[in-house]
């Protein structure tokens, strides 16, 4: 495992408003406590540096794990999981409501790779609407 020294966690955690990268939840409220994902994987050469990390709450952390590329149902395309350092959350989802939606191929991969819409989230994200913190600004 690799340690992440307490000055970037912390830079990472603020620079994500301490909210998840891939599904937008807060860190406010939940019981566990996100992760710092290596967006590169360690194992695929990725460095512990700034522009390789990225906040990610326990489901989605370990449902992404070591994976890169992805498979698009919709078009059968290879793609990338959706890199919060190089692109844009809103350019590859969109909300409707408390579900997410895949906007475009990487968008779609990553909505079903990380389950971004299963159960439990939808009524974390109804309940972070109730309390004012969805959607994110």
């Amino acid at each position: 495992m690799t340690t992440i020294p307490a000055s970037l966690r912390r830079s990472v955690i603020q620079r994500a408003d301490d909210r998840c990268e891939y599904c937008s939840i807060s860190q406010v409220g939940q019981v566990a406590t996100f992760h710092i994902d290596h967006i590169i994987p360690v194992s695929a050469g990725g460095e512990t540096t700034s522009d390789n990390l990225a906040l990610a709450c326990v489901s989605c952390s370990l449902r992404k794990g070591a994976r890169q590329e992805l498979k698009d149902l919709q078009t059968g395309e290879t793609v990338t999981i959706f890199n919060p350092r190089q692109q844009i959350w809103r350019e590859h989802f969109r909300w409707d409501g408390v579900n997410v939606v895949g906007l475009t191929a990487t968008g779609r991969a990553t909505v079903e790779a990380l389950d971004l819409n299963r159960a439990t989230m939808l009524a974390i994200r109804a309940e972070e609407e109730l309390l004012g913190r969805h959607p994110p600004p």
